[in-house]
């Protein structure tokens, strides 16, 4: 059995994330988390029950009709109706290890005390994630101002039995898994809608799964451009740690030590060169690669602050005696930081299709588009044009979300984040990268096949080895979709032990 992640309120990291993804390890609250939930419960109740002062979202309507009030027999409808109304999503299902992220984050959110919901309702949706239950998410309706109401509606129906989640891959009505395991529907009480629906989790979600994806796609990028760099018989000085001392970004003095590391016994390295300088994509890797580093560095600096956050509204504090009606469910942090990854990812995408480019041009050694045959043969003249496609589409999908905001709720809600729409946009520039760089290492290996006998560092040699097993050497042309589709699912699941690294894919 499974030993569980104990939910607490110390801060959380995103290793601590990963290792409870790749464990699958089940969700337990811990006895402080338990005694703050109902703390903060009680004190709600008491304060409710002693007052008729309006407090926005538990005894008054939300958005625009904070004005109305709601009379205290009604306050549980009133959250039921907030939660059916708002499931307003529509698009494509948001991946299920998206929504198991958005489940877990939303526990965690809550577990700190200050949301004013039922320990019942905390852990039912403990028990949802425990039994693999995923509610249907679907991609838009997230404004990412009040938090991602819609999306966390979707999520939030199935406590009511309402809705569809999906257990074991099957899609489901909510209802009829409930009375598999053998539960009811919970009844919401005053503010719990509102807890569940206010919040970032969706954006976080997202911004979490993208970080901890874009991390090994970083590695794997300085990997296979490094491979790129031997096949084009390029030059080693533009990675000479003198070099990176003049200019000291973090990101650019790591991206050349690396590439250094890996071709460390390189005999094309060695071998005596015609010409004196590299195409740009080839000498300023560092430089290119090591700012995409930096700004993925800054994205997972900012969703490690925010799954450490409370993001509903209005806060509840007890031993203060206040609620405050503020504005933590705002989007803007995770808006500005899912743009900067979008153009980190996307230009690490334009890098290597024009070391894919030059790598076909029948330089430097090399056949035309690396065709055993030229001529007979097109060889690898139509990936390029892929990864041309995928990059194309990337730069459409750079333009920043944040910049743009329309103004909803009569009003009330005149600035939003769209932060949603960055997240969404941001995960399928994830997906072309992988396939442009899936694209690069096709061609790159390819490549290096004509620069035997002569052979490569031992790393990238071994490294080579463990590829050839999934995808050949292209002696003639044949079908090449499903070798692209191969070296995809090799790249996602290759591990990589750098060398002169401690970490591995997640350094």
């Amino acid at each position: 059995m499974l030993k569980p992640h104990l939910v607490t309120t110390e801060d959380l990291d995103l290793n601590t994330v990963q290792n409870l993804i790749e464990h699958h390890s089940p969700l337990k609250l811990s006895a402080e988390v338990e005694k703050k939930i109902t703390r903060c419960r009680e004190y709600l109740v008491k304060k409710i029950a002693g007052s008729d002062t309006p407090i926005y979202g538990i005894n008054t309507g939300f958005g625009s009709l904070q004005n109305r009030s709601v009379s205290k027999n009604d306050l549980g409808r009133l959250q039921r109706n907030l939660v059916l109304s708002h499931a307003c999503g529509t698009g494509n299902e948001v991946p299920e290890e998206i929504v198991r992220l958005m489940l877990f984050l939303k526990i965690q959110s809550l577990s700190y005390g200050h949301s004013g919901v039922q320990l019942s309702t905390v852990n039912r949706l403990v028990t949802f994630y425990n039994a693999g239950v995923m509610p249907v998410v679907y991609e838009y309706g997230s404004l990412g101002a009040s938090g991602d109401l819609a999306p966390l509606a979707h999520l939030s129906i199935p406590l009511l039995g309402e809705g569809e989640v999906r257990v074991g891959g099957e899609k489901l009505p909510a209802g009829k898994v409930l009375q598999k395991l053998g539960l009811k529907p919970l009844e919401l009480q005053a503010k719990e809608g509102l807890a569940l629906l206010n919040g970032t989790q969706f954006m976080s979600a997202y911004g979490i799964h993208i970080c901890l994806r874009v991390f090994k796609l970083s590695i794997l990028a300085d990997v296979i451009s490094a491979i790129s760099l031997d096949a084009y018989n390029g030059l080693p000085d533009p990675f000479h740690p003198l070099v990176q001392k003049l200019r000291p970004y973090k990101g650019q003095m790591l991206t050349a030590r690396r590439i250094l590391n890996i071709l460390k016994g390189s005999k094309h390295m060695q071998e005596p060169r015609n010409h004196i300088q590299d195409p740009y994509s080839f000498r300023c890797i560092p430089q290119v690669h090591g700012a995409s580093k930096d700004s993925i560095d800054y994205a997972a600096y900012v969703f490690e602050r925010e799954i450490n956050a409370v993001t509903d509204n209005p806060t509840i504090f007890p031993v203060e005696d206040l609620i405050i009606s503020a504005g933590n469910f705002h989007g803007q942090p995770l808006a500005l930081a899912l743009d900067n990854l979008c153009i980190a990812m996307a230009e690490l995408a334009n890098i290597s299709e024009r070391r894919i480019y030059q790598l076909l041009s029948g330089n430097r050694g090399l056949p035309p588009f690396l065709a055993a045959s030229p001529g007979l043969n097109s060889g690898f003249m139509i990936p390029q044009y892929t990864a041309a496609a995928l990059v194309s589409h990337n730069k459409i999908l750079s333009h920043p979300a944040a910049v743009d905001s329309i103004e909803s709720s009569q009003g009330q809600e005149d600035h939003v984040s769209m932060g949603a729409n960055a997240a969404i946009k941001a995960f399928q520039v994830l997906l072309n990268l992988e396939r442009v760089l899936a694209i690069e290492l096709f061609n790159a290996a390819q490549a290096l096949e004509f620069r035997r006998p002569s052979t490569s560092s031992p790393w990238v040699e071994e490294f080579l080895l463990r590829y050839r097993k999934v995808v050949p050497y292209i002696d003639s042309d044949q079908l090449m979709y499903n070798h692209i589709e191969n070296t995809i699912q090799f790249l996602q699941q290759v591990k990589i032990n750098l060398p002169g690294e401690e970490s591995g894919s997640n350094g």
